[in-house]
C-alpha cells in the first residue's frame, strides 16, 4: 500500500504566492482615528486625515 505524501488541499505549496489579509479599517482602528502599531522594536502610528486617507509615519 502507498502513502500520500502530498500536502493537503488547504495549504498552498512553501513558494506559492499567498492573497495578503484584508482587513477593514474599522476592525483596527475602531471608533478612533488612529491607532500605534508596533514592528520590529519601532513604533508606527496609522492615522485616518481629514480628507479621510490614510498616513503611516513612524
Amino acid at each position: 500500500m502507498q502513502k500520500d505524501h502530498t500536502a493537503p488541499a488547504s495549504d498552498p505549496p512553501f513558494d506559492a504566492p499567498r492573497k495578503p489579509r484584508e482587513i477593514p479599517i474599522g476592525e483596527l482602528l475602531g471608533e478612533a482615528r488612529e491607532a500605534l502599531i508596533l514592528h520590529a522594536g519601532e513604533r508606527y502610528r496609522l492615522r485616518i486625515t481629514a480628507n479621510n486617507k490614510l498616513i503611516l509615519t513612524k
